[in-house]
C-alpha cells in the first residue's frame, strides 16, 4: 500500500509538471503572438490602460490621425503617474480645446521622427559620449543622456525623466516608456 501511495504521488508529480510546462509553452505563445501582432504606436498605446491618459491627450490635441501616419516615429511615451506628476488643474486646463496648440506642442515634443530603437540609442550615446540631441517633432532639442547608470531625457527646462522600458514595437515606430512628461519652452 505503501509504495502504491508513493507512485501515486510520482506519477501526480510528474503529470503536474507535464501540466505545468504545457501551460507556460500556451501561455509563452499566446504573449509572443500578441506582442508580434503590430498596429500603430497609436494602437499601441490605446491597447495599454498604463498610457490611457497619453490617448486622451493625444485625442485632445488632434494628433493621433498624424500619428497613425507612416512615419516611422519614436514617441517617449509618459505612463499614466508620468501625467499625475502634472498639476491635475494645469493637466485638466491642457485638455480643454482652446488649449489645444499647448497641448500639441507638448506631445510633439515626445515624439521623434525615424525609428530609434534602444540599440540605436546607446550607439548614439556611446558616440556622444554620454549625450545626444534629438530633435523633436515641435523643433525644439530633446536631450537623451546616460546618469548614474540608467538613460534619461532632459528638456528644454532641465527637467529630467528616465527612460523605464524601451522598443514597444508598431508598425510605424518605437516606443520607448518614460516616468515623467518633457516640457518644451
Amino acid at each position: 500500500m505503501y509504495y502504491i501511495c508513493v507512485l501515486t504521488k510520482y506519477i501526480n508529480h510528474q503529470i503536474m509538471k507535464k501540466l505545468g510546462l504545457v501551460l507556460t509553452i500556451i501561455l509563452s505563445f499566446a504573449f509572443s503572438k500578441n506582442a508580434t501582432a503590430q498596429g500603430t504606436i497609436v494602437d499601441v498605446a490605446v491597447g495599454n490602460e498604463n498610457f490611457s491618459t497619453l490617448v486622451t491627450a493625444l485625442s485632445a490635441a488632434d494628433l493621433v490621425t498624424a500619428l497613425q501616419g507612416d512615419g516611422p516615429f519614436t514617441v517617449f511615451a509618459p505612463t499614466n503617474d508620468a501625467f499625475a506628476k502634472i498639476d491635475a488643474a494645469t493637466l485638466g486646463s491642457l485638455l480643454e480645446a482652446k488649449n489645444k496648440k499647448a497641448l500639441a506642442n507638448i506631445l510633439t515634443y515626445h515624439v521623434v521622427a525615424g525609428k530609434l530603437a534602444a540599440t540605436d540609442v546607446v550607439a548614439a550615446l556611446t558616440k556622444g559620449k554620454g549625450m545626444v540631441e534629438l530633435k523633436a517633432l515641435n523643433g525644439q532639442t530633446l536631450i537623451v543622456m546616460q546618469k548614474d547608470g540608467k538613460i534619461w531625457l532632459k528638456d528644454a527646462n532641465g527637467g529630467y525623466s528616465e527612460i523605464t522600458a524601451t522598443d514597444v514595437m508598431g508598425s510605424n515606430g518605437v516606443i520607448h516608456v518614460i516616468d515623467t512628461v518633457v516640457m518644451p519652452k
